[in-house]
């Protein structure tokens, strides 16, 4: 079945994105080309990769995402995560909340005005 394997984030000042990114979750990013694209390693294991380039249309208005298309990130403490994307300038957009016999999940806005989703496996979650 088809799978995502790759995601994009869009940016009005890609520095401070890489920094929220980097400082959220320890990504890493290596310039690719010469428009300024950027391409996101997330680790090892499972998951995908991405890439981060400048905003191409209006920034979104009342904490509506660009598209329609979240990414969710799956984290180890979600508690902690939300604490630190708070630090760093993000906006909670959905509370934690629970996903029976899945997990806790949350949103945020992030710097660029992007929705995030953060979700940490826990089958007991109620």
């Amino acid at each position: 079945m088809p799978r995502p394997v790759h995601f994009e984030i869009h940016a009005d000042d890609i520095g401070r994105a890489k920094k929220f990114y980097t400082q959220l979750f320890g990504w890493t990013f290596t310039a690719s080309g010469d428009g300024g694209y950027q391409l996101i390693s997330t680790g090892e294991g499972r998951g995908i990769d991405g890439g981060m380039i400048e905003r191409r249309g209006p920034r979104p208005q009342g904490g509506q995402p660009v598209t329609s298309f979240v990414c969710t990130v799956d984290v180890p403490d979600l508690d902690q995560f939300l604490a630190t994307a708070i630090a760093e300038g993000a906006a909670t957009a959905v509370p934690k909340m629970p996903i029976p016999g899945v997990g806790w999940l949350a949103y945020i806005t992030d710097t660029e005005g992007n929705i995030l989703g953060m979700m940490e496996e826990d089958t007991s979650a109620a």
